[in-house]
């Protein structure tokens, strides 16, 4: 749930059949576990080969889409696509390829962040996607995070689930149990770390200056 009075971890996604927001939603999930931080979930417009954004200002069902102001703001950020050929989708790339300004101003340096994807083969490129889409988060200074051996579910999968980020195999209905802890997991460290870096933020500012 959003709380414009808590710092939040913004969880920005892009879902053509549903399995990306359905992750989206179970990482905010854990998120919201976090006592002193709170969960943005925002998605990003459908873009076209003949055109650039070609979706209205305001989606007309899910999540809305995310702002420059918002993303600039967060103190932690979730990054969700499907794979498309072992890279994101071309829509979420393009809103990252518009964030030039906030890697000359460097907003995102510092905050956390992690990646989550779908795919619809079991080797249709999870892990290659999580990679890639972590190149833009680094190139912006971002501190990433993904999900250690400790849990469990990381083990035991026979789904979705890797150490770069949560993912899901979409050939399934639904999010299995596994994929759903990991998710939550994924949340829950990601609000954590971001919550421990924003109370260090006042220590690392007096021992620069």
């Amino acid at each position: 749930m959003e709380n414009v009075m808590k710092p939040y971890v913004l969880i920005l996604y892009y879902s053509r059949n549903g399995a990306t927001q359905d992750m989206a939603m179970e990482i905010a999930q854990g998120v919201d576990e976090i006592h002193g931080v709170s969960s943005k979930i925002r998605t990003v417009p459908e873009i076209s080969a003949n055109t650039e954004a070609t979706d209205p200002d305001i989606p007309n069902s899910g999540a809305l889409y995310c702002t420059r102001e918002e993303l600039a703001n967060c103190a932690g950020l979730a990054l969700g696509s499907p794979t498309r050929y072992g890279n994101m989708a071309a829509a979420m790339k393009y809103f990252l390829d518009n964030t030039s300004d906030l890697w000359i101003n460097g907003a995102m340096i510092n905050k956390p962040a992690s990646v989550f994807t779908s795919t619809g083969s079991m080797h249709g490129g999870q892990e290659s996607t999580l990679l890639t889409m972590m190149v833009p988060l680094l190139h912006h200074g971002m501190v990433i995070a993904g999900l250690p051996y400790s849990e469990q579910a990381l083990t035991q999968t026979v789904s979705g689930g890797t150490p770069y980020g949560a993912s899901h195999l979409s050939s399934n209905d639904q999010l299995t149990d596994d994929e759903i802890v990991l998710c939550r997991a994924q949340g829950r460290r990601l609000g954590s770390l971001a919550l421990k870096l924003i109370q260090e933020e006042p220590m690392l500012a007096a021992n620069s200056g």
